[in-house]
């Protein structure tokens, strides 16, 4: 069984930052990639950025050079630093890992961005 445990969330002032983290744990075969998705009120879960085993990143449009991702292979830990936030970040923040046959998530970290 793997766990995805989920760190760094909370509230955060417009134009701020905070720093998530996510450790796996657990009986994990090669990972393939790790990321974070995210959730807002009333909206699907959508990508936020990715890293893949051999470090190529991918980032959704809306978070492009004010979000970096970032992993410890050696901690199978993944980090999502997040600079310039805006109100429309707010969300809920997902774990996220892929190995070769399974898909796993954490339990959320909720992100709340306001004045």
């Amino acid at each position: 069984q793997v766990q995805l445990v989920e760190s760094g969330g909370g509230l955060a002032q417009i134009g701020g930052s905070l720093r998530l983290s996510c450790a796996a744990s657990g009986s994990i075969s090669s990972i393939n990639a790790m990321g974070w998705y995210r959730q807002a009120p009333g909206k699907q879960r959508a990508l936020v950025a990715t890293v893949t085993r051999s470090g190529v990143t991918n980032y959704a449009d809306s978070v492009k050079g004010r979000f970096t991702i970032s992993r410890d292979s050696a901690k199978n830990t993944v980090y999502l630093q997040m600079n310039s936030l805006k109100p429309e970040d707010t969300a809920v923040y997902y774990c996220n890992l892929l190995t070769l046959l399974q898909q796993y998530w954490g339990q959320g970290t909720q992100v709340t961005v306001s004045s």
